[in-house]
């Protein structure tokens, strides 16, 4: 996956409060992939460069790139990364090395300048993060027609993690149990019903969550595994299901059905690189990374109709796993570390300012 990191830093002073941002977008489709921004305290305009530098690498590392192209308007930081200019000053030189460090992980870095008014997202962001750092809450930003708004100047952090604003609450739930998923077989795209032990899970599931009030809505991948749990959540609730075909299960391809060790010795070169790369697929079907692409432009599309609101999602592993791994803002390791029961609860909140809490993973009381 080839991808273009933009990065920029600043200070207000020079030496003085510093702060970074960096956004990961995907090179052929320009889709926003991921976003960093931190305050570092006092330092310097070029520090708070190379550390978005640093910050905008390492979330490519995670995402699984392997070819990246930085762009930044520190002419300095792009000559010095390039080989061009020796790095000389000794409060700089740590920083390039690191910088160096993490790119020698991707296959491809290049790096390029650009005028600072083609580098707005990461400027805004560096100064989100030097405001933030100040205890000043970012500016409201005008709501699109439909939308809900954004959070208010002068609002305060409602948590320890510094998150402002109304959340957006998923409730995600997997499906219950099918004859593939009780025999540990590979199950995507395929359709298979639930097994009268799913159905009951489901039902257990559904009376936990009737004791929410206000659920927004309920939504659901279409395959009939789902669509059938939530249908029983819906029915708790009071609440119609919505089919999202971006909350559809990873398509398998060729090792729909089969066992682990099948697929194995089926495909013994492709299952290995499958399993430590996410830009990999199966045979005729669907990379990790393609799914949590489609997965979040799903998420978004959520926060924008149902923004501050609860909302239940009834899936899959990987879609769930997918909206974990974003409530974390981890890397595609957490797909293979980790595990989550059939008809399990999970609960994550995005906020309006981009952070985001992971309250609740994998939990199966209600089944007990």
């Amino acid at each position: 996956m080839k991808v273009v990191v933009e990065a920029d830093g600043g200070s207000r002073g020079n030496p003085g409060p510093a702060g970074y941002g960096a956004v990961v977008r995907d090179a052929a489709t320009g889709e926003l992939l991921a976003e960093r921004a931190e305050g570092i305290g006092v330092a310097t305009n070029n520090v708070a460069e190379y550390r978005g530098l640093i910050a905008g690498l390492r979330a490519a590392v995670e995402l699984g790139a392997s070819a990246v192209v930085a762009r930044m308007d520190s002419k300095l930081v792009v000559e010095q990364m390039s080989g061009r200019w020796q790095v000389k000053h000794p409060s700089m030189q740590p920083l390039a090395r690191e910088a160096r460090e993490v790119a020698s992980g991707i296959a491809s870095v290049s790096y390029e300048w650009i005028p600072r008014e083609r580098n707005k997202v990461a400027d805004r962001l560096a100064n989100e993060a030097m405001d933030a750092q100040a205890g000043r809450a970012p500016a409201a930003k005008p709501a699109a027609p439909g939308t809900a708004s954004g959070t208010a100047s002068g609002a305060t952090p409602v948590s320890w993690t510094g998150a402002v604003g109304e959340p957006t609450r998923l409730h995600l739930v997997r499906h219950g149990q099918t004859e593939l998923s009780a025999a540990r077989r590979y199950s995507g795209r395929g359709d298979p019903p639930l097994t009268d032990v799913g159905r009951r899970q489901a039902e257990a599931a559904a009376a936990r969550l009737a004791k929410l009030d206000g659920v927004a809505a309920v939504v659901s991948s279409p395959l009939g595994r789902a669509a059938a749990t939530a249908a029983a959540v819906g029915g708790a609730l009071g609440v119609e299901v919505e089919a999202l075909d971006g909350l559809i299960e990873t398509d398998f391809g060729g090792w729909e059905g089969l066992t682990f060790a099948e697929a194995a010795e089926h495909d013994p070169d492709l299952h290995r690189r499958w399993l430590g790369d996410p830009s990999v697929a199966p045979p005729g079907g669907e990379s990790f990374d393609v799914v949590h692409r489609r997965v979040r432009r799903t998420r978004d599309a959520l926060i924008t109709r149902f923004g501050g609101r609860d909302v239940v999602v009834v899936s899959h592993v990987t879609p769930i796993k997918s909206l974990l791994r974003m409530g974390l803002d981890a890397g595609p390791s957490l797909l293979y570390r980790l595990h989550l029961d059939l008809a399990s609860l999970s609960v994550v909140e995005f906020y309006p300012d981009g952070h985001a809490s992971v309250r609740l993973v994998n939990d199966t009381s209600h089944l007990d």
